[in-house]
């Protein structure tokens, strides 16, 4: 396991993720702006699918992450792993929303 993924509380690092963050915040005040101008609903609409589709890279991103880091380390205990098992079930039921 990469090093690097884990901050001083052993809990994976997604920094990575702040700089697609930033430039999720520029898409919406970007939205924002073309709503205030007033711009065709075809335009604003494409602008807000597109943000959603960068949400969802993060999304998936985090979770890749926590699979491959938390769910990995609870292979050390059964209870933890009935726990993660759980975890899983209801990160997923709720994905699909």
């Amino acid at each position: 396991m990469n090093t690097e993924t884990l901050d001083l509380f052993n809990e994976p690092d997604h920094t990575k993720e702040l700089g697609r963050l930033n430039r999720i915040l520029g898409q919406i005040e970007g939205i924002k702006k073309m709503i205030i101008e007033h711009r065709d609903c075809a335009d604003i609409m494409s602008q807000l699918r597109a943000a959603r589709s960068a949400i969802r890279a993060v999304e998936a991103n985090v979770l890749k992450t926590h699979l491959q880091h938390c769910v990995v380390q609870s292979f050390n205990s059964e209870q933890e792993r009935q726990q993660k098992i759980d975890e899983l079930r209801e990160l997923f039921n709720n994905y699909h929303e």
